[in-house]
């Protein structure tokens, strides 16, 4: 066989998660088999099976290749000096996210994940990780500004956390059944949700104190 440079070996592994993905996000993981993704992705069976052994391999990949797109949108939270606009930065990139038709078939093999996770302890495990980065994003945020009086004290910042993940799970779920969502206006009422976590007036004593 041909010594292939690591750039070909990327494209080429690419090609298959590619193949995978759509494979997936249309016929689910259950009706998908390796025979199809073989098919989809234009190589052979044995190329395949050099990259990814099973269907689970290739999940867990698909996966790790949307924890990192996530881990971009995320860092954008991260460089906000304003914890409760940090928040609302993140539900901007990821509205923007849920609006680009480019990611339709991501978020629909991340709702098949979603389902397979009740059954498949490998895939639990890595949509459980998917959520715990987010989570702890928010989490971070929020006993920032709660130590910086700027935030409820008596919410919890694990609460607030997972509210907001579950509401953006419910708009992808929305969204891939095909409702037809305001996004914008969805958005704006979101936005109302974070304002509510604001202290009535900023403690500034405290802060002063720091």
């Amino acid at each position: 066989m041909p010594k292939i440079s690591d750039k070909q070996r990327e494209s080429r592994r690419q090609q298959i998660l590619e193949a995978a993905l759509a494979c997936f996000a249309e016929d689910g993981f259950h009706q998908t088999g390796m025979a199809d993704i073989v098919k989809r992705s234009g190589l052979s069976h044995g190329a395949v099976y050099l990259y990814f052994q099973s269907k689970d391999d290739l999940i867990e990949a698909l996966a790790d290749d949307r924890h990192r797109r996530e881990g971009v949108l995320n860092s954008v939270a991260q460089g906000s000096g304003d914890p409760i606009e940090g928040l609302h930065a993140l539900v901007r990139v990821y509205a923007q996210w849920l609006t680009d038709p480019a990611g339709e078939a991501r978020r629909r093999v991340g709702i098949h994940g979603w389902a397979e996770a009740l059954r498949n302890r490998r895939v639990r495990n890595s949509v459980v990780e998917g959520i715990d980065m987010p989570r702890a994003l928010i989490v971070a945020l929020v006993e920032r500004g709660q130590h910086d009086g700027l935030i409820k004290r008596d919410l919890g910042a694990e609460a607030i956390a997972r509210v907001l993940i579950a509401i953006f799970q419910g708009f992808v779920l929305q969204k891939c059944w095909g409702e037809d969502i305001d996004v914008e206006a969805c958005m704006a009422a979101v936005a109302v949700v974070i304002e509510g976590f604001r202290t009535a007036k900023p403690d500034v004593r405290r802060r002063a104190r720091m």
